[in-house]
């Protein structure tokens, strides 16, 4: 069962609504005293319906679910829409500048304390979570995908894992490398990190810096699982033939 609902970012987009889907898997229904993990995720929008897709094409991580009968709730949020690239700013972490972009300010942090300070209490509250650390994960897709590196790293008091598909590390790669070697980090958090092969050349030195990015995390001794996506383009229907790689990878136990 999916639930779509309405809310307001104040902090980014004052009293402009936008669409929040949950996920709750059958055992929620048959189950009253069963609880559940949290997997967040960005672009909400894209994840479960193609008519709501921006494209026309969502990831089907509903589908998936349904399928797989993965005990998990899903906590999607949809992206601002906005004129002079809202979703770049709202989606990043650190400042930075481009050729075709300009300037932009990033105003990520700010995203994930409404996230972390605001919505999961909401969620918390009206629905059957595990909330622990243990049990909350965060995930997304291009600048999604770099804001759930940015999450796990920064507030690894909140999340234990991440999945990070095609993430735009491009933006301002040294300052995610200082944040991985200076964040406090448990070393029990899992991260999954992926790259289409056929996306490199959407940005110069891109393999270089996706490498360096691996190396870091590495050094810093994470559990971490990497792949390069043969024939992998920056689209939704890639990114959905990937969610069994990076589910299993994020539910993963070997006891």
């Amino acid at each position: 069962m999916i639930e779509k609902w309405p809310i307001t970012l104040p902090a980014l987009t004052g009293r402009k609504k936008r669409n929040v889907y949950v996920y709750l898997p059958e055992e929620a229904r048959e189950n009253e005293n069963a609880r559940f993990p949290v997997l967040y995720m960005f672009d909400g929008h894209n994840v479960f319906f193609d008519e709501d897709a921006t494209y026309g094409k969502s990831w089907g991580m509903g589908a998936y679910m349904d399928e797989t009968k993965t005990p998990m709730i899903i906590v999607a949020v949809e992206c601002n829409h906005g004129k002079n690239n809202a979703r770049l700013k709202e989606y990043s972490p650190f400042t930075f500048t481009r050729k075709n972009t300009g300037r932009i300010v990033g105003r990520g942090e700010k995203y994930m304390d409404w996230l972390i300070h605001e919505l999961k209490p909401m969620i918390d509250e009206n629905y059957p979570t595990l909330p622990d650390r243990a049990h909350t994960l965060i995930a997304g897709s291009s600048m999604g995908g770099l804001m759930s590196l940015y999450a796990v790293l920064a507030h690894n008091d909140v999340f234990s894992r991440a999945a990070c598909l095609s993430p735009s590390v491009w933006t301002n790669p040294k300052k995610m490398k200082e944040l991985i070697r200076t964040a406090s980090l448990t070393r029990d958090t899992r991260i999954y990190l992926d790259y289409g092969s056929r996306e490199m050349k959407n940005h110069d030195q891109m393999l270089t810096c996706f490498s360096s990015i691996i190396k870091e995390l590495m050094e810093r001794k994470m559990m971490i699982s990497c792949r390069i996506v043969p024939n992998g383009d920056h689209c939704e229907a890639c990114w959905e033939e990937q969610i069994p790689f990076f589910m299993n990878a994020l539910l993963y136990q070997r006891d």
